[in-house]
């Protein structure tokens, strides 16, 4: 699955950590994230959404090649 969250963190101007703070997760997981190296859970990826204003499916791009 890929994702927006730094696009998106970016474009807001917000912080690894701040981005973190609001979701209750550490920075490494944000890290993580933005580097395409982790999954979040779907609350996790609910929270992430809803931080942005955007649905889950405008934040994390469901691959067909992760099947």
């Amino acid at each position: 699955m890929k994702n927006r969250v730094k696009e998106l963190r970016i474009e807001y101007g917000i912080t690894q950590q701040e981005l973190a703070d609001k979701v209750s997760v550490s920075s490494r997981t944000i890290i993580s994230l933005e580097k395409q190296k982790y999954n979040p859970s779907v609350l996790l990826a609910y929270k992430i959404a809803s931080v942005f204003n955007l649905s889950i499916e405008e934040t994390f791009i469901f691959d067909e090649d992760d099947k």
